[in-house]
């Protein structure tokens, strides 16, 4: 794991939240898929969200981005209340990145047409375009895939093309669902890599959900557990897995992140 973070952010001398969760409740029919819960995620934070199935971890990611809206609570982004505000707003005005589990690209087109079609929707002057595409380019080593169809690309080329992406309109926050799902060894270490390295040179909060616990905890700060609509256990990845509550209801007795 200390070869993917050589260091984590544990604390922060003056907290300064990026994202907030007041007492956001969420039900979908009569099920409560979160419960009041409440938490922060810091500027410049890497912050992962584990838990089973149905716990409602991509439903807090789509809170985040106004797909959806809570029962009851508030969201803030920055400091102001986003409760209410839509999708294009957030996008626009608070700089909220999204990478879906699956796709996120235009299968159809190459990885330089994805890169012009998406640059000419976020990035108006065209010296700009293409100056953020020659750079997220070279960033991401795409070089030698530009003219294959995103369709034919392997998994961890396909991650890296939805996330460089989702990266062109400088966003301030960056959302990553299921990041590592159905990759190899050696993509998801590429992969966690970027992750690092994104933090280390743009400040960008970066928050993850996977089922991949150990790989999730092998790049991120800070993380939660949810189970049964509440948050059990929040800390670095050392705290969550020593935690009793966390072990019990997520992680079992044997689990290690090494």
């Amino acid at each position: 794991m200390s070869t993917i973070k050589k260091f984590r952010i544990k604390s922060f001398k003056k907290k300064d939240p990026m994202i907030s969760f007041k007492k956001i409740k969420m039900l979908f029919g009569k099920r409560i898929v979160l419960d009041e819960i409440n938490f922060e995620i810091n500027k410049g934070e890497i912050f992962g969200m584990l838990g089973p199935n149905g716990v409602g971890k991509s439903t807090i990611l789509n809170l985040i981005t106004g797909i959806l809206k809570p029962q009851s609570g508030s969201i803030l982004i920055d400091g102001l209340n986003v409760t209410n505000l839509p999708i294009n707003l957030r996008t626009r005005k608070f700089g909220v990145g999204y990478c879906p589990q699956y796709s996120g690209y235009f299968h159809d087109l190459t990885v330089e047409e994805n890169l012009f079609a998406v640059g000419e929707i976020l990035i108006k002057d065209k010296k700009d375009r293409k100056s953020k595409i020659d750079e997220s380019i070279g960033y991401f080593e795409l070089e030698s895939v530009l003219n294959l169809k995103a369709t034919n690309l392997s998994g961890g080329l396909k991650k890296r093309l939805a996330i460089a992406l989702s990266l062109l309109g400088n966003p301030k926050i960056l959302l990553l669902d299921e990041p590592f799902a159905a990759l190899d060894i050696m993509s998801i270490s590429n992969l966690q890599q970027i992750i690092v390295k994104l933090q280390t040179t743009s400040n960008i909060t970066i928050i993850i959900v996977d089922h991949q616990a150990r790989d999730l905890l092998s790049c991120v700060d800070v993380a939660i557990v949810l189970s049964n609509a509440k948050i059990i256990s929040k800390g670095t990845p050392t705290e969550i897995t020593n935690d009793q509550v966390a072990k019990s209801h997520y992680f079992g007795e044997k689990f290690k992140i090494n």
